[in-house]
């Protein structure tokens, strides 16, 4: 009987712990709408909602010649996970011009950047390294261990802009994307500090 108890009772814990760590994780990755200014232009960041996918896609096929490596239907099964993803939206005179995506693992405590994206013509003047930032400024809120992502191989431009920003290459994947089978390049950037040699002998 009292087995049975403490069975009913870890379970019901568990059950109620785990809501409330996804509920936590749910308001941690709630952001407020604002105007914000990066190298002296105005913008607009929001959390990408459901009326934004087509505008989402739409960006992704500018940047990738016509070709869409997410379809709508993807991004919207993202968007509804609100406990464990975040998209960030920038726009400018309401057109949508960027935008980039995250995914939490809060057990492994591993962020990872699901699509990052910037019209051509407004590529170069700094919204990609600020959604990279907010990101990552986001995943170190949440006690992540690290950030990471996939890059194709031949993009150098974004593989200096992620060295900037203090990742490193950890691997490659071949033949990872869908269509051309280019390889990716595996980057990370850690969150946490290594002990040094002098605290792990306290």
């Amino acid at each position: 009987m009292l087995k049975k108890y403490k069975q009913a009772f870890q379970k019901w814990y568990r059950r109620h712990f785990a809501s409330e760590v996804r509920q936590q994780q749910a308001e941690d990755l709630d952001i407020k709408n604002h105007r914000l200014m990066i190298r002296d232009t105005q913008y607009f960041l929001g959390r990408a909602q459901f009326p934004d996918v087509p505008e989402i896609v739409g960006v992704e096929r500018a940047v990738y010649d016509g070709k869409t490596p997410w379809d709508a239907q993807a991004f919207a099964n993202e968007l509804k996970r609100k406990q464990d993803r975040l998209y960030l939206v920038i726009r400018k005179n309401d057109q949508l011009i960027a935008f980039a995506g995250c995914s939490f693992d809060i057990q492994r405590k591993d962020a990872h950047i699901t699509n990052i994206a910037v019209l051509p013509d407004w590529q170069g003047d700094g919204l990609g390294e600020f959604l990279m930032r907010a990101l990552i400024r986001k995943a170190r809120h949440m006690g992540m261990r690290q950030v990471t992502l996939e890059v194709r191989i031949s993009n150098k431009r974004a593989q200096n802009l992620y060295h900037k920003l203090g990742f490193r290459q950890t691997g490659i994947k071949r033949g990872y994307y869908f269509g051309d089978h280019e390889d990716a390049v595996d980057m990370m950037v850690p969150l946490i500090k290594a002990p040094t040699s002098e605290s792990s002998h306290e």
